[in-house]
């Protein structure tokens, strides 16, 4: 296959970031008719349909596939016009998928430095939120450049890192548990106490009580609330039990706004960092001497190191 056409791949990711011709002309400041040139030209190059004309609009599989491509080329673009000075049109954007209790602990505190960094060097940092056990998805399908995931084995074309395991703790608060447990959560009750789940994708719930009394796929009474700082709110409340990660736990803990359910029952869910191969240096890697390291290997870098200070060592198998 011959070269791609760069307006075209840029046509394509604003496509899949905007999910409309009409914001992607926004994005791109062209006009729809010049969008739909674009992509119009790069499907005719390449021989495949890349884009579903559907609303919202969605990508083919050929689509997703170039769509890593110009992805990567704009994260090699926001690195080259940093090294020149240059300005670009419009931010690079750098999308990493990261999972909600990550964000809600210890991510922002390990992306901080770079991201104002950022804000001087003019890129777009995003953080895309999806259940750990699926961020790895938006790195298959060319969504995000990096992701926090369970997933342990890389795609190929990846790194992948171990971050450390995240152990979650089961709270409820002290006047839920006096007029609902009293005589503590057991096999003989948990079905019929509400427990906080953050949306249908997670299943840290039914983990906890699959270890804690042997039951297999339990079914609970759930009560969704898709944030992890809220959800950690609710069981203050007295909304019900939640299994937070124990960082953000520990201070509600601490402050006796909960009390620890079946203290003895403990999950610890290891994480990983993948990131999409932009040059040949391991993101875990230091610079060589007076070397400079692209953005996507800087944010590798920064998630990795801000992991490794917070969360527990993956223990050895």
């Amino acid at each position: 296959m011959n070269a791609l056409d760069t307006a075209g791949l840029d046509c394509l990711a604003a496509l899949a970031e905007a999910g409309s011709f009409e914001r992607a002309a926004q994005l791109l400041s062209i006009t729809q008719s010049a969008v739909s040139q674009r992509l119009r030209a790069l499907e005719t190059h390449v021989g495949h349909l890349l884009v579903v004309r559907s609303r919202p609009l969605r990508l083919t599989e050929p689509g997703k596939v170039l769509l890593r491509y110009a992805r990567q080329m704009q994260a090699l673009r926001a690195d080259a016009a940093r090294e020149l000075g240059a300005t670009l049109a419009r931010d690079e954007r750098l999308p990493i998928a990261v999972n909600a209790d990550s964000l809600a602990t210890w991510v922002l505190p390990a992306l901080d430095e770079l991201v104002r960094a950022g804000q001087r060097h003019g890129y777009g940092l995003e953080l895309i939120v999806d259940d750990q056990d699926f961020t790895h998805d938006w790195l298959r399908q060319g969504e995000v450049l990096g992701c926090v995931s369970s997933v342990a084995k890389a795609l190929r074309g990846c790194h992948c890192q171990a971050l450390g395991q995240m152990r979650y703790i089961a709270v409820a608060a002290p006047h839920f548990m006096d007029r609902h447990l009293p005589q503590g959560l057991n096999p003989g009750n948990f079905a019929q106490v509400p427990f906080i789940v953050f949306n249908r994708k997670d299943d840290m719930q039914a983990q906890w009580v699959s270890k804690a009394f042997g039951v297999r796929e339990p079914r609970l009474k759930e009560r969704f609330v898709p944030s992890s700082e809220a959800g950690a709110r609710a069981a203050a409340m007295g909304w019900g039990v939640a299994v937070l990660p124990e960082l953000l736990a520990e201070s509600l803990i601490a402050s006796g706004a909960v009390l620890p359910v079946r203290a003895d029952i403990t999950l610890d869910v290891a994480l990983y960092w993948h990131q999409w191969k932009l040059s040949a240096d391991d993101p875990s890697a230091a610079p060589a001497p007076g070397g400079r390291i692209g953005l996507m290997e800087q944010i590798g870098q920064a998630v990795i190191a801000g992991a490794r200070a917070t969360l527990r060592p993956i223990a050895a198998s």
